[in-house]
């Protein structure tokens, strides 16, 4: 189930669409042109509303909704006929583009609000495969890109934990062992172990990098990781939401095909860097063919265990540091465009 604030962010940028005069009114139409809701969903917006707890998002995801139904590039003043909420679902296979409402079977709008994540994915599925399939290799990767170390690091925990059930070696640790890790190393590092997981962190980090780096080792492979990083598609869609600090972002998100009459990349780097957890730096260089102007387009793939220290397999989150209507690939929108 989603959560309230989700279903803020999502439908009420939908029912700023339908042109009502402001959102109360919009809330009191429950209006049925938007799919897969009910009134259950409608009670639980009317309840977070009076609640005055989430009046930013309200406000923000409302005017989101009114601009793109202003603007050229979108709806161009004309009520839509249909807006479909994907809500709470699990995709039947890997979706290229995050949706979460359709309008008119057209126009797909992914709502971000407060979120700098780009993908949140399995690091075979990003330094192996450079976003490209779903990876079907599993297992450890810290184990499989820094082995030697990261066993030395383990035999050190292994010694500060002083459980006799645990086996010597990394690779064979099972759930039970992982859950019983995970209890006995809550919080921070304990000093004894910080300097020496920093350093296994920056081996893992850099030979992450430099995998991927060595899987698309040409121009064309690393424009088109570039491309995945930033999640272009097939077709254009929109992104509407907040940044972190609260502050509107509009945009609309090129393709491939427009990314590459518009830009052309010069240069694409990724690095390891020492950020106490295992933390890879990528940058991208590129022209803008209309005024010859260089942009620069960051981020960084945090590499770590999910649910807490050696608590099953480690997972790969990667972040957008250039501010979203800097970006190159990324349209700014307003009302009147």
């Amino acid at each position: 189930m989603a959560t309230v604030r989700t279903e803020i962010s999502e439908i009420v940028t939908g029912l700023g669409l339908f042109g009502y005069r402001d959102l109360d009114r919009a809330l009191a139409a429950r209006p049925r042109s938007i799919g897969n809701l009910d009134d259950r969903v409608f009670d639980r917006l009317d309840n977070a509303y009076a609640a005055k707890k989430h009046d930013e998002i309200f406000s923000t995801a409302y005017a989101n909704g009114e601009i793109f139904a202003r603007a050229n590039v979108g709806l161009r003043g004309r009520v839509p006929w249909l807006v479909e909420w994907k809500g709470p679902h699990r995709p039947p296979a890997y979706e290229q583009i995050p949706a979460d409402l359709r309008v008119d079977h057209v126009y797909l709008i992914s709502c971000k609000y407060g979120s700098d994540i780009l993908h949140n994915a399995s690091p075979w599925h990003v330094f192996d495969r450079a976003l490209a399939e779903r990876a079907r290799r599993g297992g450890d990767w810290f184990a499989e890109v820094a082995p030697e170390s990261f066993q030395e690091f383990y035999t050190e925990v292994r010694k500060h934990v002083t459980d006799p059930s645990l086996p010597a070696l990394v690779t064979a640790l099972d759930a039970d062992h992982r859950a019983a890790l995970r209890s006995a190393l809550k919080g921070r590092w304990p000093r004894s172990l910080r300097y020496d997981w920093e350093i296994v962190g920056f081996e893992i980090a850099r030979n992450s990098a430099s995998h991927l780096m060595e899987r698309t080792s040409t121009r064309r492979d690393r424009e088109e990781l570039l491309w995945r990083l930033l999640r272009l598609a097939a077709s254009p869609y929109f992104v509407l939401g907040a940044d972190r600090q609260g502050l509107p972002i509009r945009y609309r998100v090129l393709t491939p095909w427009d990314f590459r009459n518009r830009y052309r990349m010069r240069r694409f780097d990724m690095w390891g860097d020492h950020a106490g957890q295992p933390t890879v730096r990528w940058r991208a260089e590129v022209v803008d063919r209309e005024d010859s102007t260089p942009r620069t387009v960051e981020g960084h793939v945090e590499i770590r265990w999910s649910h807490g220290k050696f608590a099953g397999v480690p997972e790969a989150k990667i972040y957008l540091d250039t501010p979203h209507h800097d970006v190159a690939g990324y349209e700014p929108i307003n009302s009147g465009n």
